[in-house]
């Protein structure tokens, strides 16, 4: 049926007249609504949805406000004002590098810092408020993953802010970072944020507007080491106790929005004020959820205030153009007043809210599970909690599964078929849509594993447009292809095409109501996104259902179409902000995951939730196996492109790859103090897939080799692995040995201040002094028969050696207080002479800083790197000692 091409003529004549005896312009035509469509449109019908995204979904996830200038002050008062932030950016980026232990960073920009905060205090509001000002110099040490993590004088800008008539006692914490990675003025990561703290302290410190609560801005100066300036502040500062809440603000790239991807745990009302105060809300369950299962390389200070201090709160970042996080060219261009002004907006009006929550009073009276949110393009935010979101996944499966029923029982009596041979093709045809959707699933796979084979990992890490060519037509293909042959092949004339195409629907429909229940019940969260694309084809069911479109052809794929483009507008925007977030990010992930499996998959979930429903459409067209094979086509084409120049990854400046290596001179002294290994070379920690490839026709690496042999052989590998991410993939190192001694700035002094034994507990105890560069390293590994008792770090790794396993990493840097390190061990030998060796220890020191020479041959070795690729290095000492 609904084969014919021709329009079935009207007549106008009377009831009485024959058709053939009408005149002849008294005959018009109408389409027959169970009619196909001729192929030609097909190919338009598929290309409308590819321009809706690139014609609205990309340019809504791209719109920013425009910045406030200070001309415009004046008619915006008590308004976020961008200029005057960008102003004091810039001054922060002149400043270059801010690495932790530098002049830099302990007093160039914390003097800024302080001249910025005393012109707010010039201009505010005394009669209103009470501001309080304090530089807090802290040393600390906590686990921190796998490593001890250690910290020397480090420096925290802590402002108070409360208004002077409250009483209350609790306070809002807002933090960020001024310090930056090595190489980078950290002009996105951080600075943005900072500068955006301090416009928001100068509108709310000159308004006339009270508040309850006091606002406590952390601007903290040890982020990057990582994460001990937040440590330090939440266990030690005086005003850590009468913090509640917390605004985190961070940076995983430059520009745009800020993401609110962190919430929590267990507190509802936080949403409940981002829903009622933010004017431009950008916030998913689905970031948080990826966060947590460790899918994005990076961490914040929120997990520190979370774990030390319970504090419950919001974690921000920008995640736009992550390209030039962490590089040479995350700088003040590349960041828009727009950016500044949307952020801006939004922490002012949520520190406001925050300030008069009367949650804030006692916040662990309001913890009461999870909460489920969303925003809508940006325009409005939805948020429930876990157990409203249980309910409304399931309440929707059932409403799908029920209307299903009630179509096909419809169908069957429509057709006048028995209802056993309708449900026998429902049957088959949700088989066929299961061997669909698992081909939309291994297609993108075997192509993500087909190019990572063959050392072509990341063709779309530049031009991101080609993940459509390589993951969205194949998955699409996958999907369609079982049940669009079926359909052009079946010769059941009993029940009618436009009934089958309907049971596909139904088929897709029946598959996420099933996904959703078995989320729902396995406790994620984000299941709300198969809910969503359940709900509005529920919506579609019944109002065809209600209408009797149902029953007329063709005609129920117009409210279908219709109740499909909020959908497609909403997961294309997601998922656009999701691959423009995760896709510069595998240019840091690491060699041992395949980056394509990971937006293969994530393209894959964004394809099936906005055109799961929409591509089976295509039977609505005459020969859509024809179809079907544009899409292969258009597949092959844009392998051929990435095949070609357009496929490598990277590009100078705007999305580079980035090389982490150390210049190492690395000694083993054996236990009688002789020299056993003197060597210099370059120890490479390479960041993505592509590992040395992009560079080999640069630089001679016919001596390059994977340190795996030397793994095996020695503590730590015998590397100055920096800190617990380069530890943790030290098996991937490679390593280029050099014929001249790399130059190392300075020898650092480990001094061996006293051995002290005790023979009848069998125990010696060393104590050394340790003076050097403002980073270091120490791995420490008892020999056989020997056990590490005690020492003067923290005793974690001693009372849990079921956790930790030898060899044990300490990290340790010097901030704005270089006093040597004094620290001990102690060792117990059950049987045999205490005078032999009993432990080793490695010493790492980083010379981080741009304040450190590299030398003639280090430089010429940076300078031969090509323009597309950033590289973060320094000289690096390693000292392997046997006690």
């Amino acid at each position: 049926m609904g084969s014919r091409e021709e329009l079935v003529p009207i007549t106008q004549c009377s009831h009485h007249s024959h058709a053939s005896k009408c005149p002849e312009s008294q005959t018009v035509q109408q389409a027959d609504p169970t009619e196909k469509l001729p192929f030609r449109f097909a190919p338009t019908f598929l290309l409308f949805w590819f321009v809706l995204l690139a014609a609205v979904s990309v340019p809504m996830f791209l719109r920013l406000p425009e910045g406030l200038t200070l001309v415009e002050e004046y008619a915006h008062p008590n308004e976020f004002i961008a200029e005057r932030a960008q102003r004091i950016l810039y001054d922060l980026e002149r400043i270059g590098p801010k690495i932790v232990g530098t002049y830099a960073n302990e007093n160039v920009t914390l003097q800024l810092l302080l001249d910025e905060v005393d012109k707010i205090r010039t201009v505010m509001n005394n009669d209103m408020f009470l501001m309080e000002v304090d530089v807090q110099r802290v040393s600390g040490q906590y686990m921190h993953w796998e490593m001890i993590n250690m910290y020397q004088g480090v420096q925290n800008l802590v402002v108070k802010l409360s208004t002077r008539s409250s009483t209350s006692t609790s306070s809002l914490l807002i933090n960020s970072h001024f310090d930056s990675k090595a190489g980078s003025p950290g002009t996105g990561d951080a600075g943005a944020m900072v500068v955006i703290m301090l416009e928001t302290l100068r509108v709310l410190a000159t308004s006339h507007v009270p508040f309850k609560h006091s606002i406590i801005f952390l601007f903290n100066g040890a982020e990057e080491t990582p994460l001990q300036a937040s440590h330090g502040f939440i266990t030690q500062h005086k005003w850590a106790p009468s913090c509640k809440a917390l605004i985190n603000l961070d940076s995983a790239g430059s520009g745009n929005r800020e993401l609110l991807f962190q919430s929590g745990p267990n507190h509802p009302w936080l949403m409940n004020t981002y829903r009622k105060h933010v004017k431009r809300p950008f916030a998913t369950t689905m970031a948080e959820e990826v966060f947590h299962a460790n899918l994005i390389p990076s961490d914040t200070d929120f997990r520190i205030f979370r774990d030390f201090g319970s504090l419950p709160g919001l974690d921000f970042a920008h995640s736009y153009n992550g390209y030039v996080y962490h590089t040479k060219f995350d700088t003040f261009d590349v960041i828009p007043r727009g950016n500044l002004q949307h952020t801006g907006e939004n922490l002012l009006s949520l520190s406001r809210g925050f300030a008069n929550a009367p949650e804030m009073e006692n916040p662990e009276l309001h913890s009461k599970g999870h909460t489920v949110f969303f925003d809508v393009m940006g325009k409005f935010f939805i948020s429930y909690t876990e157990t409203q979101g249980k309910i409304i996944n399931l309440s929707v499966a059932v409403a799908a599964i029920i209307l299903v029923v009630i179509s096909i029982l419809r169908i069957a009596t429509a057709s006048r078929a028995p209802s056993s041979d309708v449900w026998s093709q429902f049957l088959l045809i949700f088989m066929l849509h299961i061997l669909g959707f698992v081909l939309a699933v291994v297609l993108p796979i075997i192509i993500a594993t087909l190019y990572d084979m063959a050392d072509l990992s990341m063709t779309w890490f530049t031009n991101k447009w080609l993940v459509i060519g390589l993951y969205v037509c194949p998955a699409l293909f996958g999907l369609a292809a079982p049940t669009v042959f079926y359909l052009s092949l079946s010769n059941n004339q009993k029940i009618a095409h436009s009934y089958k195409l309907q049971m596909v629907m139904h088929a897709h429909c029946i598959l996420l109501a099933i996904i959703c229940i078995l989320l729902t019940l396995y406790g994620i969260r984000s299941t709300y996104l198969p809910m969503l694309s359940l709900g509005f084809y529920v919506c579609a069911l019944l109002l065809n259902l209600i209408t009797t479109l149902h029953d007329q052809g063709y005609s129920w794929s117009i409210l279908l179409i219709i109740g499909q483009l909020a959908p497609f507008f909403y997961f294309t925007f997601l998922i656009y902000e999701l691959l423009c977030t995760v896709i510069p990010m595998t240019g840091r992930n690491g060699t041992a995951i395949n980056p394509d499996l990971l937006i293969g998959i994530l393209t894959l979930l964004g394809t099936v939730l906005s055109m799961g429903f929409i591509i089976h459409l295509i039977s609505l067209f005459r020969r859509p196996k024809s179809a079907l094979f544009l899409l292969i086509g258009v597949m092959i084409i844009f392998v051929i492109i990435s095949l070609t120049p357009v496929g490598f990854p990277y590009r100078a400046k705007t999305s580079v790859g980035r090389v982490n290596f150390l210049h190492v001179r690395r000694v083993f002294y054996e236990y009688d103090g002789t020299v056993s290994r003197n060597e210099s070379g370059y120890y490479f920690d390479f960041q993505d897939r592509r590992i040395h490839y992009p560079i080999e026709n640069a630089l001679d690496l016919s001596k390059l080799r994977v340190v795996t042999q030397d793994c095996e052989e020695h503590m730590m590998c015998g590397f100055p692995v920096f800190n617990h991410r380069w530890a943790k993939a030290r098996n991937e190192g490679r390593w280029l040995p050099t014929e001249q001694p790399v130059h190392i700035p300075f020898t650092p002094t480990l001094t061996l201040l006293n051995r002290s034994v005790d023979d009848v507990a069998r125990r010696v105890r060393y104590e050394f002094e340790l003076k050097g560069s403002t980073h270091h390293s120490l791995f420490v590994q008892a020999l056989d028969g020997v056990t590490i008792t005690d020492w003067s770090f923290i005793r974690n790794m001693l009372e849990q050696p079921d956790k930790w396993q030898p060899p044990y990493h300490i990290f340790f840097d010097y901030c704005a207080d270089d006093t040597p390190l004094k620290f001990y061990f102690e060792l117990k030998k059950t049987s045999g002479s205490l005078d032999g060796p009993l432990f080793e220890l490695g010493v790492s020191t980083h010379f981080v800083s741009f304040e450190h020479d590299r030398g003639a041959a280090g430089e010429e070795f940076i300078r031969s790197f090509p323009n597309y690729i950033h590289v973060m290095e320094w000289p690096s000492l390693y000292e392997r000692h046997i006690f």
